[in-house]
């Protein structure tokens, strides 16, 4: 258990970035699910528009620190090869 101020402040921003974080990803699922349904559905033109706008989703994930860089840019590669498919 923390005993100094510094450590209880310490699990507060904790608790609030892991919050704001969880969100974040959570919000970057939500696109990229939007293109597999897209995907799935065989309707190229709603696929294009989702994927178009996943990618600065998966980006900003990358800028804010909540994916590595070679993990959204592996996504978007599958799923722009994916969409191009259909």
């Amino acid at each position: 258990m923390a005993n100094t101020p510094q450590a209880k402040k310490r699990i507060r921003r904790n608790d609030a970035r892991a919050a704001v974080n969880g969100a974040r990803v959570s919000r970057i699922r939500n696109y990229v699910k939007r293109v597999e349904t897209a995907i799935e559905g065989g309707d190229k033109n709603a696929a294009q528009a989702a994927l178009k706008d996943a990618q600065p989703e998966l980006a900003r994930g990358v800028a804010r620190g909540v994916m590595h860089k070679n993990t959204a840019s592996r996504k978007m590669s599958r799923l722009s090869k994916r969409v191009a498919a259909l």
